[in-house]
């Protein structure tokens, strides 16, 4: 293992985690060449908290556009900075595994989800020529902890038993059957809360963990929501107590809004008649606000509706009822993060850390337009609830409402295109509604007029480069004696000052979908579709496909993907 950091400042670190375990005891709940910064006093260094929501789409939330109450989201962006062209990875394993790493996912081996394909960039296991952000800055003298969803290893233990559909509650995880070489802990991290695995119930979720010992089963007054919160909020708190001189990475990943549409009934309340009138009239809202708050460019057109999705009026009343009462449940979700937000902020605040403290909010994907049916029934969707109660799953259950533990249910694709307001297509395609989502960035020190909105193009993949710049800290070029990947991104540091960011162009692949794009041009083509073309700077929604009209542009940019692919292992013969 490297250790750039010095010695003064490893042994610090070490002194703060052996303090803070005697304190608080055991808890029951395209590259860049930024890779060393001359380091400064930690005290002069920034705390580094990532927060980052669950397939949630680019308009779901108050600072852009949305009709859903988020007040401290609406508060780090009245104090810092809204990017309006910011890109994740279009699904939520690949997205982690490029902000953990600065790497594309398939150079971290999850090109897809996390189970192996026998090929390296799809081994669904986070590799040994990637390391973390939580690794990097450790190892330059920060606290590290997280709270939240992991989702980027296969070492679950799940696949341990029979028929899936069959299990009872809980039955499918067997933890002592389970590696943990790529947990939180093994990968960077001081202190963990949260879940190995990816969706789940909000109210008992399945590999449920602290550091490294599972929790066999939450309390009755659990909800994961306010669990992550409560423990980035704790994490805080302690720190400060302990360690107030040392420097922390916080990453809080909320699962929520992810399906299931589960949400408690105070906050579902808020809600109640928002959404009666169904989904076009609020897409259009939405829309105008985006123009209005200077979001969207004027020209930029709302894309059509999905034309799978029936108009509202052609539903049963029986239907309308399910539906408004999904999306009521789906704003109560995030508006239950953004209270967990603020009660973050408040810790931040209260222990005088805020003004220091780089803030980064972003989504891991578009809105999702998955319509669960009993035939995704399995490891995450138990047949009985704690209770002994049975589970209604599945969307065309409409005679029954979703938000309680005894359903598990997903708003659908009405509500998805709502969510993505005004752009194409969901989570999983790589058009812009699956990987165009919110960016927020607060840094009251650094970035003292806020209230800002920039155009500049950003990614996922350059969360670790401004991290190791913002930190002072080392990329390193090995560890545990292997080579590692160098960064892909670029420090987005520069447009915090109102610099220009370095061009780059972006790339992705998921599951066949695929696409480059390089300054105003976009190629992009879907699971064994033709490529399209589209020109972002005056058509960002890809409404108007040029592929047949700037054929120089288009083999240009195929020639450039092409490159990249063979570059980072996508495989030709996907396993899909």
């Amino acid at each position: 293992m490297q250790h750039k950091s010095n010695a003064l400042l490893i042994f610090k670190k070490w002194v703060a985690v052996a303090l803070t375990v005697m304190c608080v005891g055991v808890i029951t709940f395209a590259c860049t060449d930024i890779t060393k910064v001359q380091e400064v006093e930690s005290s002069e260094r920034p705390n580094i908290v990532i927060i980052m929501a669950d397939d949630m789409g680019f308009s779901d939330i108050g600072p852009y556009g949305s009709e859903i109450n988020t007040p401290n989201l609406d508060r780090l962006a009245a104090g810092g900075i809204r990017f309006t062209e910011f890109y994740n990875m279009a699904r939520c394993v690949p997205t982690r595994a490029s902000l953990l790493t600065g790497l594309y996912p398939h150079q971290a081996g999850l090109g897809d989800m996390t189970y192996d394909a026998g090929i390296p960039a799809y081994q669904g296991d986070i590799n040994d020529q990637s390391v973390t952000i939580a690794q990097v800055l450790q190892d330059s003298g920060y606290a590290t902890y997280m709270s939240g969803k992991w989702h980027v290893t296969a070492q679950t233990g799940y696949w341990a038993t029979g028929e899936r559909a069959q299990r009872p509650y809980r039955e499918g995880w067997h933890p002592e059957q389970t590696s943990q070489h790529n947990w939180p802990r093994q990968r960077g991290f001081d202190r963990f809360f949260g879940t190995i695995e990816g969706a789940g119930n909000y109210f008992a979720p399945i590999t449920l963990t602290e550091n490294n010992t599972p929790i066999d089963m939450a309390p009755e007054d659990f909800y994961y929501t306010d669990a992550i919160g409560n423990h980035a909020v704790q994490y805080v708190k302690e720190h400060h107590n302990v360690t107030p001189e040392q420097p922390f990475f916080l990453y809080v990943a909320y699962t929520a809004p992810h399906w299931p549409l589960h949400a408690l009934e105070e906050d579902i309340e808020k809600y109640r008649g928002m959404y009666d009138e169904g989904w076009e009239p609020v897409r259009v809202a939405r829309y105008q606000r985006l123009r209005e708050m200077g979001l969207i460019d004027n020209t930029w057109q709302l894309s059509p509706p999905d034309e799978t999705v029936p108009a509202w009026e052609n539903l049963t009343e029986q239907e309308r009822i399910w539906y408004r009462r999904a999306m009521e449940v789906y704003a109560a979700q995030i508006d239950r993060m953004d209270q967990n937000i603020g009660h973050l902020l408040d810790a931040l605040d209260e222990t005088g850390q805020l003004e220091n403290t780089l803030l980064l909010f972003l989504s891991d994907n578009g809105g999702c337009d998955e319509v669960l049916t009993d035939e995704w029934r399995g490891i995450w969707m138990a047949r009985e609830t704690r209770q002994g109660n049975p589970v209604v799953v599945g969307n065309e259950n409409t005679g029954v409402l979703p938000g309680p533990e005894a359903t598990y249910m997903s708003y659908g694709p009405g509500w998805a295109n709502v969510s993505n307001t005004p752009l194409r297509q969901y989570k999983w395609w790589t058009h812009q509604g699956g990987i165009v989502a919110p960016f927020i960035v607060h840094w009251p020190s650094r970035i003292p007029d806020g209230d800002l909105v920039l155009s500049e193009v950003g990614s996922v993949l350059d969360l670790m480069a401004t991290a190791v710049e913002a930190a002072s800290a080392t990329y390193p070029t090995e560890w545990n004696g292997v080579p590692i990947h160098p960064m892909e991104g670029r420090s987005l540091l520069p447009a915090f000052h109102g610099k220009p960011l370095q061009p780059e162009s972006l790339f992705w692949e998921h599951e066949g979908n695929r696409a480059v794009r390089s300054d105003r041009w976009k190629l992009v083509a879907t699971r064994g579709g033709d490529w399209e073309l589209y020109d972002l700077k005056t058509d960002h929604s890809e409404l108007n496909n040029l592929a047949e009209q700037h054929l120089t542009e288009k083999g240009d940019l195929i020639a450039l993907y092409n490159t990249w692919a063979n570059r980072v292992g996508v495989s030709e013969d996907p396993i899909y």
